[in-house]
């Protein structure tokens, strides 16, 4: 397993426990036991530190962005693995390095961990949300005015 897509299973898995337990765990706590569970290199461990945190850090803004991009999924009826596929594949989307992980590769990669860890569904469910948002970003990788989320322009919303 490539070690990029290694850290963002580990980033999956330790929010997946996060969210299992109503986000009361020290999520710290749960990375680094994921981290030495899978015996992750110390060279990968910022990615997973970069995505557990930024995804929680726009956590509100994501949950808006997928409940407008599935409205008949309300946040807390879409399963705990594929929600935070999903919030994962926004962060990478909407504030990732565009130039080391480009939106169609954060795409596939949510698709892939999805497929992974979530049910029969899942792979194309993520793909249908993702992409959805996807075509509605402009040059800029943001949100188009027309399209707009709430909060979804706003870089430094939590």
């Amino acid at each position: 397993m490539a070690s990029r897509h290694l850290s963002r299973s580990i980033a999956v898995q330790s929010l997946y426990e996060w969210d299992f337990y109503n986000q009361n765990q020290f999520i710290e706590k749960i990375i680094k036991k994921n981290i030495k569970e899978f015996g992750l290199e110390p060279k990968e461990q910022n990615l997973v530190q970069e995505i557990v945190h930024g995804t929680i850090n726009h956590l509100l803004e994501f949950d808006k962005i997928i409940e407008k991009a599935a409205p008949e999924w309300p946040i807390n009826q879409i399963t705990i693995v594929d929600r935070n596929v999903l919030r994962i594949g926004l962060y990478e989307l909407l504030y990732g390095n565009k130039k080391e992980v480009p939106p169609k590769v954060a795409i596939n990669e949510a698709i892939e961990l999805a497929k992974t860890f979530g049910g029969e569904s899942s792979g194309k469910f993520i793909n249908g949300v993702l992409g959805t948002v996807y075509k509605e970003l402009n040059p800029k990788g943001q949100i188009t005015k027309d399209k707009q989320y709430p909060n979804s322009n706003d870089r430094n919303s939590k």
